[in-house]
């Protein structure tokens, strides 16, 4: 999977995102957070990556995406725990 910033500054980012689901799933995640003030991807055709737009206020995108990654990587550690122990 790629990244790629196609632009960035403390409160706002655009990011090219080669996995249009782990583009969604970030985008989920950033929302939640109260200081992210916007987050969306969109893709100009089926064929390109999607891009994804994140716009913050009181934290810098850096620490909402590490944020969002935090939550994401506890929750699917969660899920492989609670997998395991079903078997």
């Amino acid at each position: 999977m790629e990244i790629k910033f196609l632009r960035r500054e403390k409160n706002e980012a655009e990011i090219e995102i080669s996995n249009l689901t782990i583009a969604e799933i970030l985008r989920a995640y950033l929302i939640k957070d109260e200081k992210v003030s916007f987050a969306a991807w969109r893709r100009e055709h089926p064929t390109k990556n999607p891009i994804l737009k994140i716009k913050t206020k009181g934290k810098t995108v850096s620490k909402a995406l590490q944020d969002a990654i935090d939550q994401i990587e506890k929750e699917a550690d969660l899920l492989v725990k609670n997998f395991k122990k079903s078997k």
